[in-house]
């Protein structure tokens, strides 16, 4: 992966008042990486007015020091900040009301490894073939001066982020930041297990409620699944609690993509993910994008306003044809 010389050090040099923030709802990920910027701030330097804002996090997350100090944005109330650092997502639609201080503050910085051609911030530093933002955040911090818990919080994004180093952003260098993070002290096997693998018993039974509707197409390649709001209310779920849906039915044997929806509150309508095996080089992020989406080449999403049924058979038929272009 191509490096530039860049330092969070010098991002906030001459700031007196920073911002931090990531996409809406949070995973590991942007929790990870957005803590891991506020707490290195926070403790190398406390003159500096430090901000960060998320929406509410899922509780897995609340390990990371400094969580209770997340602020979610008033509306009647925009400071101007001389610094805003937005991580994880370059694109002002995805941070949502965070964008409201974001157009406001002096400067701009972006860290982030998604595919797009935005360059919204007046500094950024995006790779989209690291393996998370987090890996980024590291790159950008002095070896020396990540603490454990600025570690807990990286490593947290890193392994959420890679499937606990299994998917294909997993890189070398991801390996030694991991390696490096560990011998910080941290309870690097407690923070997976908690954080990837363990589910509540509710998770565990519209896990499998998913898995029984799941639906084969174009004999076993494509795999499909979708949860009405009523589903998630008759499980006792949030969609909070479906991370890995997606990436579970993936597994399948011999699936190429999985698409998974859940109705959101995004105007009564649905939020579609795909994932894509590791040895099928199909696009995701360009599909996605058609839908207003975007991600990775194996893992993106996308909102829509359509009838589940609908919505399945035509984002279905998209990948279809991409599919058989393939071969």
């Amino acid at each position: 992966m191509e490096q530039i010389q860049m330092s969070l050090d010098e991002i906030i040099k001459d700031a007196g008042s920073v911002a931090v923030s990531g996409h809406v709802r949070p995973d590991g990920d942007c929790v990870g990486s957005c803590m891991a910027i506020y707490n290195y701030i926070a403790t190398y330097y406390p003159q500096v007015d430090v901000h960060v804002y998320l929406d509410p996090i899922p509780d897995i997350y609340k390990f990371m020091k400094n969580t209770e100090k997340i602020e979610q944005v008033d509306k009647d109330d925009l400071p101007v900040f001389d610094l805003f650092i937005m991580s994880d997502c370059h694109d002002t639609g995805r941070l949502g009301d965070s964008s409201k201080i974001f157009k406001k503050a002096v400067r701009s910085f972006c860290v982030d490894h998604h595919l797009g051609d935005d360059r919204i911030a007046d500094e950024n530093y995006i790779f989209p073939h690291a393996s998370s933002a987090c890996e980024l955040v590291g790159e950008l911090l002095p070896k020396d001066r990540i603490t454990k818990e600025i570690a807990e919080c990286i490593y947290t994004g890193i392994v959420t982020d890679t499937g606990v180093f299994q998917y294909q952003s997993t890189a070398p260098s991801t390996l030694r930041m991991a390696a490096d993070l560990m011998e910080t002290g941290i309870p690097f096997s407690q923070i997976v297990d908690e954080t990837f693998f363990r589910k509540t018993y509710d998770q565990t039974r519209i896990f499998g409620h998913a898995l029984l509707k799941a639906q084969r197409h174009m004999d076993g390649r494509i795999v499909s699944c979708f949860l009405t709001k009523q589903e998630l209310v008759d499980f006792h779920v949030e969609p909070k609690h479906l991370e890995g849906i997606a990436a579970q039915l993936r597994e399948i044997k011999g699936v190429d993509v999985s698409l998974f929806l859940y109705q959101s509150d995004f105007e009564g309508g649905f939020k579609a993910s795909t994932r894509a095996s590791a040895d099928c080089s199909i696009n995701l992020a360009e599909i996605c994008s058609h839908y207003g989406g975007g991600g990775h080449a194996k893992a993106a999403g996308f909102n829509i306003k359509m009838d589940p049924e609908k919505a399945v058979e035509k984002i279905v038929s998209t990948i279809e044809k991409e599919l058989e272009k393939l071969g």
